[in-house]
Formats: structure tokens, C-alpha cells, sequence
């Protein structure tokens, strides 16, 4: 007697040259919890070219409870990996932002108008508590844009306490705001609750921008998996996803 075999759908690779640019990443060495040296830095960026991408805009938190990082600071250590990759003859394009967390050191520098690093068309990338919304979420948003910016909101499938009341999304959609996905967060890597969120916000096309928001080696180890989810292929493909215009 003869079983037929089910047939088990075949995984792809997800293919990141599609994107051309990544916009969220912790490269530069020794400033917060991303890379811890220089020599980590290029490998990880040896990585990132190895998946396609042609260019990265590495973002480190400014957190001033944690890591006091300052435009200087972050500019600094950009020359020192971009001198770095010229010697080593590695071609691809190395920009810096800044990861902002939402607090009292943010509202200070928009209170007194210092200027914020940004990218693309003055997009700022901002984060904020993963256990609870910020009392003044809303009013620290309206004043980036006051002031010309472009909020992106970094991986909003993250705070899962928003499952509670989704409806905070369709605001700050309609407020303007953009949001950036974890390229890992579709596929479980952060969690249950936060691949049930991403996907809710990738079937309602929520998401404008798509970031690697990798650290170290074991992100670069899990992007280079075969994906489970074919919403993640479909998103780098859409027209809507900003990162080729980056």
C-alpha cells in the first residue's frame, strides 16, 4: 500500500535587497547596547551587506538615564567605523540617526530646539516604555511636528499593552505618524503577543518603514532564517515601504 506524502511548504530566505537601506540598527561600537567594539561593528556590517543591503542608517538609543548620547558623540564614532570600512575596502553606505527614547531629556532638546539627528526626509525614530504608554505621548509627537520633523515610530508592535485598546493605532496613523516594523517580529522572535500585533498592523498596512534593529550576532543569525510568514516577503515588496527612498 502506497501513503501519499503531504508536501512541506518550502521556507524562503527573506530577500532584504529589495529594501536597498535598513533604518534602525545599534552598529556603533560602545555606546549602548548594541555593538561593544569596533572589530564587532564591521563584522556585523560584513553581515548586513551579506544579506543585500546596500546601505545602513544605524540608530543608537539616546536614553539619558542610561546611555548619554549626544549628536557629537554619535557623529564621532561614525567617522571612526566609516574610516574603518574604507580601509578595509568595504562599499556600502554607513549613515547615523539616533534611537530617542520618550522622556524628560527628549522634551528638554525640543524645548530649547536643539537640533535632532535625523534621516531621510527629517524622519526622527522614536521608542518609548515597553511596559506603559508615556503620559505625554501625544503632546511630545505634536511638537516634533511643530518643528518640522517626521516621527517614526520604532517597532509599535512592541508595546503589547496596546492590545488592550488598538484603537491608539488608527490615532497616531491618522496623526501622521509612520511606523517601523521589527523585520523579526512577524516570525515570533520577540514573542507570541508581539507577532499576533504585527501582523494585525501589516494586514491593516500600518507599516511605512522596515528596520533590522539588530544588536548582534544572534539578530544577524535569526534574520538569515528562512521565513515562516509570507507577509514579511509581501511587505518588502509593497509600494508603501519607504527604505528604497532612504
Amino acid at each position: 500500500m502506497f501513503f501519499l506524502k503531504k508536501r512541506k511548504t518550502e521556507l524562503k530566505k527573506p530577500d532584504y535587497s529589495l529594501l536597498k537601506a535598513d533604518m534602525h540598527s545599534h552598529l556603533l561600537p560602545g555606546i549602548d547596547d548594541g555593538s561593544p567594539d569596533l572589530e564587532t561593528s564591521i563584522n556585523l556590517i560584513r553581515g548586513m551587506q551579506e544579506l543585500g543591503f546596500k546601505k545602513l542608517i544605524t540608530t543608537p538609543h539616546i536614553l539619558w538615564d542610561i546611555y548619554k548620547n549626544t549628536n557629537a558623540i554619535i557623529l564621532e564614532k561614525l567617522e571612526m567605523v566609516k574610516n574603518q570600512l574604507r580601509e578595509e575596502r568595504i562599499d556600502i553606505q554607513l549613515e547615523a540617526a539616533a534611537e530617542y527614547f520618550m522622556d524628560d531629556h527628549l522634551g528638554e532638546l525640543l524645548e530649547k530646539k536643539e537640533p535632532l539627528l535625523t534621516f531621510g526626509n527629517k524622519m526622527v525614530l522614536v521608542e518609548f516604555s515597553m511596559v506603559s504608554q508615556p503620559f505625554e505621548l501625544k503632546k511630545i509627537l505634536f511638537e516634533m511636528q511643530m518643528q518640522g520633523y517626521q516621527p517614526v515610530l520604532a517597532h509599535p508592535e512592541r508595546y503589547v499593552y496596546f492590545e488592550r485598546d488598538k484603537n491608539i493605532y488608527d490615532e497616531l496613523k491618522s496623526a501622521g505618524y509612520l511606523f517601523q516594523l521589527n523585520a523579526l517580529s512577524l516570525n515570533g522572535y520577540y514573542g507570541n503577543s508581539v507577532m499576533k500585533l504585527a501582523r494585525y498592523l501589516a494586514t491593516k498596512q500600518y507599516y511605512d518603514l522596515i528596520g533590522t534593529d539588530l544588536h548582534h550576532f544572534s539578530h544577524l543569525d535569526a534574520l538569515k532564517i528562512p521565513s515562516q510568514s509570507s507577509m514579511l516577503q509581501q511587505i518588502f515588496e509593497s509600494e508603501k515601504i519607504l527604505n528604497r527612498e532612504l
